[in-house]
């Protein structure tokens, strides 16, 4: 017989909350082996489909039911064009969290009292309204990662003296 894990066991083995794993459940990505009174139990084969939902869940950030539609593919190619535009999603992602750093780092380096006599700061913003104005889209990665360099007369940032 096929050792069994507890609920409990498998939450603590897991990572995973107990309510999680009934999340799990109840959208059909795992389903236990055995109920023993109110206790689900899970033999090594629904261990195995839980690492599998935990590769795709949270190792590749796949939304619950993008996993779900991942474990119901049963060809390749189905899976592949899944997993494409879930890659591509996150590409998406991660290039305007890479242009909101750009931005955050611009303005922390930037030494002007006000952002906008900084020029960079500046136009771009002015991108921005006429981009507003006239139904076009922006242009990205506008701000560089420097700011401009101080002009006379500038405050600086807080520091020692030099």
């Amino acid at each position: 017989m096929a050792e069994l894990h507890s609920i409990a066991e498998v939450s603590a083995a897991f990572g995973l909350s107990v309510p999680a794993l009934r999340y799990y459940e109840g959208c059909g990505l795992i389903a236990p082996t055995a109920r023993r009174g109110r206790v689900r139990y899970y033999d090594r084969e629904a261990l195995e489909r839980l690492a599998l939902v935990q590769l795709w869940h949270v190792d590749g950030m796949i939304p619950v039911s993008g996993t779900a539609a991942v474990l119901a593919s049963e060809r390749v190619a189905e899976r592949t064009a899944l997993l494409h535009a879930q890659r591509d999603g996150m590409l998406a992602r991660a290039r305007r969290l890479e242009h909101a750093a750009a931005v955050l780092t611009h303005m922390l380096l930037c030494s002007r009292d006000r952002p906008l006599d900084c020029p960079t700061t500046r136009a771009h913003i002015s991108a921005r309204v006429d981009a507003a104005l006239t139904g076009k889209e922006l242009a990205d990665g506008f701000l560089p990662t420097r700011p401009e360099s101080p002009q006379p007369g500038d405050s600086q940032p807080d520091g020692p003296a030099a």
